[in-house]
């Protein structure tokens, strides 16, 4: 399928094309497209002076550049600011980022040509994948210069999957190397679109798990003997939120039905604050996940690229502003970060109340035979692990700041570093639920005579089971941890039953 834009992308569209749709622009799109660099070819033959299209950048503002080195200009922008380090950008992080750059573009404020645009969507098109190093930016500006290394000629790109030279990727599809005018190298570089095509992805991923988060704590709760009225939905709207009350309904409608949640009722005044405050913690989640997912939104609905362009043919208008400056993406994705990373402790802190024979009637650790074997003990270490990972990256990015360019940019706002940060967390979050899941599936299986599970918890159950079987001993557990995280993070939870409760 393809998705096209018209007016403004959503973070929807960014998330789909990195997963492998198409992307197109509407008639509109272009001809703003068009409009923008006709403004700039204006303002080079009127002589006005332009940031970036006839001066340095940064600190080098200042220095005028010929006419005759304006097109060098542009090609050193993106060899000098080509400076990222690290591993590489996985596959749908790059295609995220050159759809975002793609719709930046679109708002028609830029200047760059529309060759420019059409070779990006080539790029999507056709699946060849720059190679941008992951780390090394303040802000926007590296990723992107690895992107356009490859519009020039130059850098390395896989193309369908085939590792090969820039210029060989643009041979593989058809393209000639780009000679860019005024202003399109810092165009090419500048932006938010880093940020907002990786925290896009972190949106979808993010969406996901809080599904499967409620799934796996239902599944525990129901091992546990959980006591449902904590989650009645007059008791849980004694403290009003959206979040909380979805949540809520969410559990409800998993074990609605359950033999085994009946007979445990009563069983104890209240539980462990790791199951009964599910909903306020998944609940917070939810919320922040809201919030975060509008402004990822508002951010593509902003022209991000400075200096913008603007006015007529006969009046061009240029001026230089902020707007690639992103503190409320940066901290929207630190703050999604600290949501998901408190989801995940309290999912290692669940895993923890299934193996451990201190607190519950199940064999210790979940064992076949304990003493001759360890279960799930040193998985709940694991879980542990990344949990304390997750703490430290929790620590906010958008408070970190940094001087660069001889004092000129004298405040940093790190949406990237806030980005990767919320992504690596929700990889540490899909192991430690795919763990609890296991666990849970596994003191079911001790559970099985004492009684049923609820028609929603044994379709999760079932899943599980379907990628995994119960576990003796009998091969290294790391195996199982890799097949359900990776069921995880690529499918939605299904359906949440919604009885009549």
């Amino acid at each position: 399928m393809t998705i096209t834009i018209d007016g403004t992308a959503s973070w929807r569209d960014i998330a789909r094309v990195s997963e492998g749709e198409s992307l197109a622009l509407s008639q509109a799109a272009w001809e703003r497209i068009a409009f923008a660099h006709q403004i700039v070819a204006a303002i080079v033959e009127k002589g006005i002076r332009a940031y970036g299209v006839n001066t340095g950048v940064g600190a080098l503002a200042s220095k005028v550049v010929a006419p005759a080195l304006q097109k060098k200009l542009s090609r050193n922008i993106i060899r000098s600011h080509a400076c990222g380090v690290g591993d590489l950008v996985p596959r749908r992080g790059v295609r995220a980022i050159i759809a975002a750059q793609v719709a930046n573009f679109a708002h028609g404020h830029s200047g760059v040509s529309p060759a420019i645009v059409s070779n990006l969507l080539t790029f999507i098109e056709r699946d060849c994948v720059p190679d941008v190093p992951s780390r090394g930016s303040a802000g926007y500006l590296t990723h992107n210069a690895h992107v356009a290394l490859v519009l020039i000629g130059e850098g390395r790109a896989t193309v369908a999957g085939r590792p090969m030279s820039g210029l060989e990727a643009l041979a593989e599809m058809g393209l000639e190397p780009l000679e860019l005018g005024a202003k399109e190298g810092l165009s090419l570089v500048n932006g938010t679109a880093c940020a907002t095509g990786l925290t896009s992805i972190a949106v979808l991923r993010a969406q996901r798990l809080l599904g499967w988060a409620d799934a796996a704590a239902a599944l525990t709760l129901e091992a546990a003997g959980a006591q449902m009225p904590a989650f009645g939905e007059q008791i849980l709207a004694m403290r009003p939120s959206p979040g909380i009350q979805d949540v809520g309904k969410s559990l409800r409608g998993w074990l609605h039905g359950s033999e085994l949640i009946a007979l445990a009722h009563g069983s104890r005044t209240q539980d462990a604050l790791s199951l009964r405050a599910v909903p306020h913690v998944h609940g917070a989640a939810r919320e922040v996940l809201d919030r975060s997912a509008a402004l990822v939104d508002r951010e593509l609905a902003a022209v991000t690229d400075n200096p913008a362009v603007f006015g007529s043919l006969n009046d061009p208008q240029v001026v230089s502003k902020a707007h690639a400056v992103a503190p409320a993406l940066g901290q929207a994705a630190d703050g999604l970060t600290i949501a998901l990373a408190q989801v995940a402790g309290m999912s290692e802190r669940r895993i923890d109340r299934l193996v451990n024979p201190l607190v519950n009637n199940l064999p210790a650790f979940l064992a076949d035979e304990d003493g001759a074997n360890s279960g799930f003990m040193i998985a709940q270490y694991t879980a542990t692990s990344l949990s304390n990972v997750n703490r430290r990256l929790a620590a906010p990015a958008a408070t970190d700041g940094g001087v660069t360019s001889g004092l000129q940019e004298d405040f940093l706002a790190h949406p990237t570093v806030a980005a990767n940060k919320l992504l690596a967390v929700i990889d540490n979050a899909e192991y430690i639920l795919a763990i609890e899941l296991m666990a849970a599936a596994q003191a079911h299986d001790f559970l099985a005579e004492r009684g049923a599970r609820a028609p929603g918890t044994d379709a999760i159950y079932q899943m599980v089971r379907d990628n995994i079987a119960h576990y003796s001993d009998d091969r290294p557990l790391s195996g199982d941890m890799e097949t359900l995280r990776n069921f995880i993070r690529e499918m939605d939870v299904p359906a949440c039953p919604q009885p009549d409760v």
